[in-house]
Parts: C-alpha cells; structure tokens; sequence
C-alpha cells in the first residue's frame, strides 16, 4: 500500500481524493474505525468560515476560495453560500445591527467577516464518493490499534465485519493521521491538545416573522467574539442551529487554556464515555436549550426538534496541527481545528496530499 489514511472524515477524505487525482497510479487506503463522518464532521453546524481559530496563520492562503475551487473540482453539490459570517459582542458593537439579543448583556453584530454556510451531509458524502471514484479503498469500522515505525509502516487493524472481528496487519509508505479528537496516542497529540464535547440544538421551522424579529433574515451565521460563546445559523428550512459549551469543564488557571496559553492542561482523554443524555453533558444542553429561549421573546416557546454534541479538539493557540509525527517522518498527522474545521479541514486535506506526494512543504506555522 502506497499510502493509508487513518480517519474518514473532511480531512481523511479530502485527502484521499486529492492523492488519487494527483496520483492515479499510487495506491489509497482510508481506514475508520467507526462509519464515515463518525466524529466531528457528521455533528458540525456547518458554518464555514475564512481563518483558523488563531486567525490567518503565515503561508495558509485563501481558504474559502480554495474550499470553494475544491468543491467544484470534485463536483460536490455542497450548497455552498458565503453572504459573510456576523461576528458579535457585547460591547463595540456596529450601528444598526440586526441582531439584539439579551445574553450575559446585549449582544450585538460587532461586524461582518467573510464565511457562511454549507451542507455538511453533502460535503462527507460527495468526499467519500469523489474518493471511491477516483480509486481510493475506503474501509469502515476498521480500527488502527497500533501503528509500527518500521520500513514499510505497519499498521495493525481491528476490522469489523458481518458481526465479527478480525485483526488484519497492512503496510504502507506513508500514513496520514487525520482523527481529530479520537486515538491522540496514535497521533502523538496526548500531551499536546484536549478533546471536548461541544453541544448544539436545532429548532423547529420559524415563522417569517419569527426570523425577522431576531434579525436572521439575511441568512447569515454567526459566532461571538467574547465569552459566554455562542454561534449558529437559519437552516433552509427556517429552523436555528445554535451552539456552545463544552465538556468536561476546563480545570486551572485562565493562562494556561489554549487560546493564549503555551501548555495545556486536560481533565479526560476518553469522550465516548459520555452520553449527552445523562449527567454532565445532559446538563450543558438544559443550559443552551435555557439560554436560546431567553436570548430573545420571539424564541421563549421554539420548539427544540434535535440536540447533539460533537467532539472538538483543542490545541495549543488554537493552531491546528499539520506537522510530521515525531515517531517517523513518513507519518503526517491532521488535526486540532478548535471549531473552525468545516471548510479548513477539507483544504487542509487537499495540502496534506500534496505533501505526502512531495510536491508541497508543510506550513512552518505548525
């Protein structure tokens, strides 16, 4: 096997696709452990967004154009629209601004930044296709266990199929790690990054008036840029994605969280020991559905049709992770998009195939 991807998701199947386009010749594998889109791609809001969550790093490029030009080249009905993203805050806020919210203060647009909305169903399911199509295997519920540094790679697979597990050994040239918050020991990112719940509920249908009233009648998302965090945005069908919190808690000191800290400090590493219906997690969603109802009078009796959470993994700075492993430089991993990865870890997963292939260098900002 030329190359293996472990993680089926934005980024494993972008990259995929890409190395197969670029690469007809050389060989795919993408293995997940669970189904396609199991993690943070099947459970997004999908709002696609211009930066990373550090902001435009050096080297990154146009992402939206880039994620756009993707989209068209593999021919991936996405429902892609990019009227802007509403930023807003509780303080500097813009005149005129369509959104009056009462949360932990008034909450206002603060201004309007590049981004917007996708489908993220299309996008998982046009990658997987757009792969398969152009030659890529693509094997679920298969589980890397153990990946060996040796000449080839080795990766040791639990394979589950027709109700029975089988263990497999597959060699590959090269390995991309994209698995996000899941397996940070295969990835090295144990010590470098904390995995977290985040949690979102959709609402039902709003009425025209409903829409106007709390200022979403220009279809544009929107994220706050100061705490408490919230961000969402109207669905075609006139329902409201709203989204915040997470689990578990973060525990110590403001510095050392990773949005400005140089360590991080984490509480667990497993998240599917919970369940979003019971305990914690159970509770972080009681408290959005709560604060959604009181952000404005035309929400208090919305009615609640679907409430999620989705794995995210936070990193040092809110830089993503796009670096060589430090077990094999034959070995890249992908991961840590802290919230902003619906449109990053799709063009970020076109780069990782290039580098792989030797045709482009990794950004120095990893």
């Amino acid at each position: 096997m030329d190359f293996a991807i472990v993680g089926g998701g934005f980024s494993g199947l972008s990259a995929a696709a890409w190395l197969r386009r670029l690469a007809p010749k050389r060989s795919v594998l993408v293995l997940e452990s669970a189904s396609l889109g199991e993690g943070a791609s099947g459970r997004t809001g999908g709002m696609a967004l211009a930066e990373t969550a550090a902001g435009k790093l050096p080297g990154l490029g146009d992402v939206l154009s880039g994620y756009r030009k993707i989209l068209r080249a593999l021919r991936i009905d996405s429902r892609l629209t990019l009227p802007g993203v509403w930023e807003l805050g509780r303080s500097a806020q813009a005149k005129n601004s369509p959104i009056c919210w009462s949360d932990s203060g008034e909450l206002k647009a603060v201004r309007l930044v590049p981004g917007g909305t996708v489908d993220p169903g299309k996008v998982l399911t046009g990658l997987a296709r757009a792969a398969e199509n152009a030659g890529a295997q693509i094997v679920e519920h298969a589980k890397v266990r153990a990946l060996d540094f040796s000449n080839p790679l080795l990766l040791r697979v639990r394979h589950k199929l027709r109700g029975r597990f089988h263990q497999k050994e597959i060699r590959a040239e090269q390995v991309l790690l994209a698995t996000n918050a899941f397996s940070l020991k295969l990835s090295g990112l144990r010590d470098a990054a904390i995995p977290k719940l985040t949690f979102a509920l959709a609402t039902a249908p709003l009425s025209a008036a409903q829409v106007k009233a709390i200022g979403l009648g220009s279809r544009r998302p929107f994220y706050t840029i100061d705490l408490p965090y919230l961000w969402g945005r109207l669905l075609e069908s006139k329902g409201v994605i709203f989204g915040a919190g997470l689990v578990p808690a973060y525990v110590g000191p403001p510095s050392r969280f990773p949005l400005g800290g140089r360590s991080i400090k984490s509480t667990a590493r497993d998240l599917q020991r919970y369940d979003v219906r019971r305990g914690e997690a159970a509770d972080r969603l009681r408290w959005l559905e709560s604060r959604i109802r009181n952000l404005h009078p035309a929400l208090a009796n919305v009615r609640i049709t679907h409430r999620w959470g989705g794995p995210i993994l936070l990193t040092e700075k809110m830089r993503p992770v796009f670096r060589r492993h430090p077990g094999d430089k034959q070995v890249i991993v992908l991961a840590g998009y802290n919230g902003h990865g619906v449109a990053l870890s799709v063009y970020l997963g076109k780069w990782a195939a290039e580098a792989l292939l030797g045709r482009r260098a990794l950004p120095r900002w990893s």
